[in-house]
């Protein structure tokens, strides 16, 4: 009886001294991770200096800059008036449509979004597309055929096969004006005179990188992509007439080609958008109306490269007029010129490229694995809900396609793609251990393995030298009360047939 309230007192000794160290371990947890986003965080004096001198102003208009504001507004939507537009349509095409925000602009004015699509905001196995206007303040062509766009999907839903074919197979996003500000005031920067498209984080230099300092637009695009998995988009702006594609930098900001690992696959975009206008392939500036950005000339801190490098998106720059702000008549023109060519190019993440499912032969449970292509220095993941992938590629005779999952073995086949889509589900095999028991996925969510290694690192934190201590006087109070009840033991002891134990 004493030997029981012994080993309970302790017991006892241990949960006392247990409690009084894990919130000593909690406060040293919260302590590194503050000493961490602190030291993370740096002034943000370097990135506005270089963001500013190096900013690239797209033909500049003398002419522009003495018209009045009032001769450059009349016939274009004000910001109240394309608030009013996005919201009709929203209540007009409801059955196919989603209207939300991303965010506000310096000034507080909502960054609306219209989603069409024969199921807006659920998610489903079909590729995600992106356009987006009016980043430049003064180019506002892009707002307007954005709305032109909207609204001609959702006049010819059901009636026209390209309508139906974009409505029932893409989500199709459209952000009529990232820049309403720049837009108000007539200038090319936001309300704080910052060009959004210098203000990402930028792959040759160390720009934009403290994420504090960059303007709430900016902010509202980078969130946007993480929430939706966009497999392509695209920016309008004004002031030249071409389809630009990436990388839009050098690593010496030298003016010359400098193509991104998916180059080729790149260019093919361009061309459908160029193609397909009504005269932007004729251009005699630009061979085929399509331009590398670096051999036009290099920006840095620009959303094109940002997409393509941290948000597995293929973006295009794209040029829909040679006036930065032409006279609102025109804009009708303007829209039949271009009307193809954002059809089409939203079409083509349906009727080109690589699509399909990855999947485990174990349980035939989605896998949101990684899709590669030997050659292609570049990777794309499937979803998570569906491990969908849809992986843009130009036409070509054949490619090798990998897929892989960590704790499973990959896979690769080869494909050729012509003119048309192609699609490709992947099944893959568990990796084994010598024993045969599957790998642990690491994607699998698992609570138990979770707390036991937040344990472990709890063990493991400052005052693992405690632990020894206390563990070692546990061990010599133990030890104490074996040798005291050693005589009790062993008159009270039996001596049977020992047992063996196999192992098999």
């Amino acid at each position: 009886m004493k030997m029981k309230k012994l080993l309970f007192s302790i017991l006892l000794f241990a949960l006392t001294v247990s409690s009084f160290l894990l919130p000593l371990s909690l406060a040293k947890g919260a302590l590194f991770n503050f000493a961490s986003s602190s030291s993370s965080s740096s002034s943000s004096d370097f990135d506005k200096c270089i963001n500013t001198s190096h900013a690239r102003h797209l033909l500049e208009d003398d002419v522009i800059r003495t018209q009045t504001s009032v001769d450059l507004a009349k016939g274009y939507m004000t910001n109240a008036d394309l608030e009013k537009a996005i919201k009709q349509f929203g209540q007009r095409c409801s059955n196919i449509s989603r209207i939300y925000s991303i965010g506000k602009s310096v000034h507080g004015f909502p960054l609306w979004v219209i989603e069409i699509s024969d199921k807006p905001g659920e998610e489903e196995t079909e590729p995600a597309f992106k356009y987006i206007g009016n980043v430049h303040g003064d180019e506002p062509v892009g707002r307007e055929l954005l709305i032109y766009l909207a609204n001609w999907l959702c006049d010819n839903y059901l009636t026209d096969p390209l309508a139906t074919l974009i409505v029932e197979n893409v989500h199709l996003h459209i952000l009529p004006s990232m820049n309403p500000d720049g837009y108000s005031l007539r200038k090319r920067g936001n309300a704080n005179e910052v060009d959004l498209n210098r203000d990402f984080p930028d792959q040759f230099f160390p720009l934009n990188y403290n994420e504090d300092s960059r303007q709430p637009e900016t902010r509202a695009i980078i969130n946007w992509a993480k929430d939706i998995r966009f497999t392509a988009s695209a920016t309008l702006h004004g002031g030249a007439l071409v389809a630009n594609y990436p990388w839009d930098g050098t690593k010496d900001r030298s003016t010359s080609y400098f193509g991104c690992p998916d180059d080729e696959t790149f260019q093919f975009m361009a061309s459908i958008y160029s193609h397909s206008h009504y005269n932007m392939s004729t251009s005699k500036e630009f061979p085929g109306g399509i331009t590398n950005g670096a051999s036009w000339y290099p920006i840095y801190g620009g959303m094109q490269d940002w997409n393509y490098i941290h948000a597995g998106c293929f973006e295009l720059t794209l040029e829909v007029s040679d006036n930065k702000w032409p006279n609102a008549a025109e804009l009708p023109i303007i829209w039949r010129y271009n009307k193809m060519s954002l059809l089409n190019l939203v079409a083509s993440l349906v009727k080109t490229g690589l699509h399909g499912r990855i999947y485990s032969s174990h349980d035939g449970r989605p896998l949101p694995g990684i899709i590669s292509i030997t050659g292609i220095n570049y990777t794309v993941r499937a979803g998570k809900t569906f491990a969908d992938y849809h992986r843009l590629l130009a036409p070509k005779d054949k490619y090798e396609v990998v897929a892989t999952m960590p704790g499973y073995k990959s896979k690769n086949t080869t494909i050729w793609l012509d003119e048309g889509a192609v699609s490709l589900d992947f099944v893959l095999d568990p990796e084994f251990t010598v024993k045969g028991s599957v790998l642990q996925n690491d994607y699998d969510c698992n609570c138990n393995n979770k707390r036991t290694l937040e344990f472990v690192h709890f063990l493991g934190g400052f005052h693992l030298e405690l632990y020894l201590i206390f563990i070692a006087t546990l061990g010599f109070l133990c030890l104490l009360l074996l040798r005291r009840g050693k005589l009790k033991f062993s008159t009270q002891r039996l001596s049977p047939v020992a047992k063996r134990t196999a192992v098999v």
